[in-house]
């Protein structure tokens, strides 16, 4: 159809521009010329007394000719040059009449036919209308025309075809677990909207399977605790006081180990709604609790400072990392940056960081750290790092480690900003 459309178009271009300015624009003026040879035999064959009558109704019904009966002493002198047009009259008249142009102050350039009772005839040259130059030229207009009506469908071609696939290339790179984002809208050629209508139910099978897999290892989780319950209550009933000691250690694990996972898998699908919180008093306010407990933390950033955020995941994702800077090192710094773009937040500590080599790896799920960072199977299960990458990534942020000098990590969480107002008094 487009093909189709596209020839419709040019050809349709192309009459109209030789219709308009077409060739027989341009050639020679054969009807006024033929004009002009049998008036001036009507004239040479009339008797000289119905002559000027004659010429009257001439010049009435042909006005361009300017034609009119004059005597010898009236005829302009004769014009040094003769047109090529009058050369072609001459020999059509033949020997009937004297034909020489003739010079005229102004006006259209006039021919005398001298008749051979001496009587002179004059009237306008018939010229040939002279061809436009090839720039303007009916070639070059349908040329034009024809490119740039194909430069018009091919845009609209392009536009059309490469808007839906950006579309997919978008949704692809915004797909969420929980089943958010709005379906691709089933529009173009065939193919477009049956590539949409796949991806769209790969989509909804993809989140009924996240959503499936939550509930059946919730459930599993669930279902946990009563047996982990019961064992800690029969272990209360060991005589050895270490044994009892190591049981219940064991035990407490498997439940923090349990609700780690299930928290994790919780985020990256919340449907929690965002609400509007002030993320400064937010972040004063968990690194306060965490310096009740005895341990160094700060803040540092504005007084006051609004986001649009789901505020349950943000503090348990602040939290996670404070946990694991107060582990690591001895002084802690979360730090706020508030622009009208973005929310920086950085949580700062002065422990013995992590290698550059293994920074992309710790924040997979299940990985933890080297032996740089004392880690032990009593200090986590790898998930602190990857449920705050989650919740970062569920607000439309991101999560990265840096290097803190002289020695230390710092964990940045960026978070896009929308309509939000601070206070920048710290």
């Amino acid at each position: 159809m487009l093909v189709l459309l596209s020839l419709i178009g040019t050809q349709a271009l192309i009459a109209a521009t030789f219709l308009l300015r077409g060739p027989s624009q341009f050639g020679p003026n054969e009807h006024q010329r033929r004009q002009f040879e049998l008036s001036v035999l009507l004239i040479a064959t009339t008797p000289a007394e119905q002559r000027p009558l004659l010429v009257k109704q001439i010049d009435a019904a042909f006005p361009h000719l300017e034609m009119s009966l004059r005597d010898a002493a009236a005829v302009p002198p004769r014009s040094a040059h003769t047109p090529h047009a009058l050369n072609e009259v001459a020999r059509e008249l033949g020997p009937l009449a004297r034909v020489f142009a003739v010079e005229e102050p102004r006006g259209q350039p006039k021919a005398a036919i001298g008749l051979p009772d001496g009587a002179t005839i004059v009237a306008a040259i018939p010229e040939r209308r002279s061809r436009p130059p090839f720039w303007g030229g009916p070639w070059m207009t349908a040329l034009v025309g024809v490119v740039v009506s194909l430069a018009i469908f091919a845009l609209w071609a392009d536009r059309a075809l490469s808007t839906p696939l950006s579309e997919f290339a978008r949704s692809a790179e915004n797909f969420k677990l929980d089943g958010g984002d709005d379906p691709l809208p089933e529009s173009g050629p065939d193919e477009i909207r049956a590539l949409a209508r796949a991806l769209n139910r790969s989509r909804s099978r993809i989140t009924a399977l996240i959503d499936d897999r939550t509930r059946t290892l919730a459930a599993i989780g669930h279902d946990l605790r009563t047996p982990i319950t019961r064992l800690r209550l029969r272990s209360e009933f060991i005589e050895d006081a270490t044994q009892r000691e190591h049981m219940l250690r064991d035990l407490d694990q498997m439940r923090s180990m349990l609700d780690a996972v299930l928290s994790f898998l919780r985020d990256g699908h919340n449907r929690e709604a965002k609400t509007r919180i002030d993320l400064a008093s937010a972040l004063h306010s968990i690194a306060d609790q965490f310096a009740d407990l005895g341990h160094c933390v700060c803040y540092q950033g504005p007084e006051h400072a609004e986001a649009l955020a789901r505020p349950d995941d943000l503090h348990r994702a602040v939290t996670n990392l404070i946990d694991n800077a107060v582990r690591y090192g001895k002084q802690t710094i979360v730090r706020l940056d508030a622009s009208p773009q973005r929310l920086v937040i950085e949580v700062e500590d002065d422990g013995p960081g992590i290698p550059d080599t293994r920074k992309a790896r710790v924040i997979e799920p299940f990985v933890r750290g080297d032996d740089a960072r004392n880690m032990n199977e009593a200090s986590g299960f790898g998930l602190g790092l990857s449920i705050a990458r989650a919740i970062a990534q569920s607000h439309g942020g991101e999560l990265s480690l840096h290097d803190r000098a002289p020695h230390g990590l710092i964990v940045r969480m960026t978070l896009p900003r929308s309509g939000a107002t601070t206070n920048e008094s710290a």
